[in-house]
C-alpha cells in the first residue's frame, strides 16, 4: 500500500513547479521555431506523455523517501534509514532502568540494540562495563532505590532518561521491567523518558552530533498503545525535542535512524512537509 496518495497535493505542487519551467521552454520554441504541422501533433503527444511520466516519477520518489533533512527550532535534524552503529558522533543505545548487561535472551535479547552493542561493539568485557556503570558519576536524583528482591539481573534502579556516557555511546535507562523481566512503559512514562533524555543529552553532548533510533519501536512497547505506529513515535520524539532545552549548534546535529524493515511504515514526506516535523 502506498504511503503517499497518487493525488496528494504536495505531489501536484512539485509537479507544477517542474512543469511550469518546461512548459515555458516549449512555448518559446513553438513561438519562435517553425515546426512542420505533422510534427507538432507528435510533439504534443510526446510532451503529454513526458508530463505523465514526470508525475509518476515524483509519486514513486515520494513513496520511497529514505532520508530527509529538517530544521527543528534551529537544530539540524536528519531522519534516515541506516545502521546506528555506522553513524558518526555519539550514539544513544537504550537499556532498562537497571542498566542490565546480561545478554541471555531473557533480560537482554541478542537481537536488541544493547545486546548487539555488548556482543559486537564494546571494547571491554561485560564485567568491566558493569564496574564502569557502578562507578559512573550519576547525579544524585538519577539513582533510585535498590530492588533487593529482584531475582535476576542488577538490583540498583535508575531514573528513566538517565545517561551513562561510555566513549561514543550514550547508554540510557529507557524501559521499566516487571517481576518477569518484561519490558514495559506507559505513555506518561514514555514522555517522561524523552524529556529527561533530551535534557541529559544537552548536558553531555559537548558539541558532538548525536544519533538515536526511534525509542519504543523495538521490543519495548507502550502499555495501552500496543498498536501505536512508528511514525507516531517519531513525531512524539520530535515534539518532546521541541519543548526541551536541547538545541544542537552547527555543525552538530541530531540523526534519527530508522531500521530498513520499518521505513515502509513511515511517511517521511509528511514529516518533511510540516513545520518542525510534527
Amino acid at each position: 500500500m502506498a504511503k503517499v496518495s497518487f493525488v496528494d497535493k504536495r505531489i501536484l505542487k512539485k509537479f507544477l513547479e517542474i512543469t511550469s519551467i518546461s512548459s515555458g521552454t516549449v512555448s518559446a520554441v513553438v513561438l519562435f521555431v517553425d515546426i512542420p504541422v505533422e510534427w507538432k501533433l507528435r510533439a504534443g503527444w510526446a510532451f503529454l506523455m513526458l508530463l505523465a511520466l514526470t508525475y509518476l516519477v515524483i509519486w514513486i520518489w515520494s513513496n520511497n523517501l529514505n532520508s530527509i533533512d529538517i530544521n527543528v527550532e534551529g537544530s539540524d535534524v536528519t531522519v534516515k534509514v541506516g545502521d546506528i552503529f555506522q553513524q558518526s558522533g555519539l550514539k544513544a543505545i537504550a537499556f532498562n532502568e537497571y542498566f542490565d548487561t546480561q545478554v541471555d535472551n531473557k533480560i537482554i535479547s541478542e537481537e536488541s540494540l544493547n545486546g548487539i552493542l555488548i556482543k559486537k561493539h564494546l571494547d571491554i568485557s561485560t564485567s568491566e562495563l558493569d564496574r564502569y556503570i557502578e562507578n559512573y558519576a550519576f547525579d544524585g536524583s538519577e539513582v533510585l532505590e535498590s530492588e533487593d528482591g529482584r531475582k535476576q539481573g542488577k538490583k540498583q534502579k535508575y531514573q528513566i532518561g538517565t545517561i551513562c556516557l561510555y566513549k561514543e555511546y550514550l547508554l540510557t535507562a529507557f524501559s521499566k521491567f516487571d517481576e518477569n523481566n518484561k519490558a514495559l512503559l506507559t505513555m506518561p512514562e514514555y514522555l517522561e523518558f524523552l524529556i529527561n533524555f533530551w535534557d541529559r543529552v544537552n548536558n553531555v553532548y559537548a558539541q558532538k552530533s548525536v544519533s538515536t533510533t526511534i525509542f519504543g519501536s523495538g521490543i519495548t512497547r507502550i502499555k495501552g498503545h500496543k498498536n501505536i505506529a512508528d511514525e507516531d513515535l517519531l513525531k512524539i520524539m520530535l515534539w518532546t525535542f521541541i519543548i526541551s532545552e536541547m538545541r544542537f549548534k552547527y555543525p552538530a546535529k541530531l540523526t534519527i535512524v530508522i531500521h530498513k524493515d520499518k521505513i515502509d511504515q513511515i511517511n517521511l514526506l509528511d514529516i518533511k512537509s510540516v513545520r518542525n516535523g510534527v
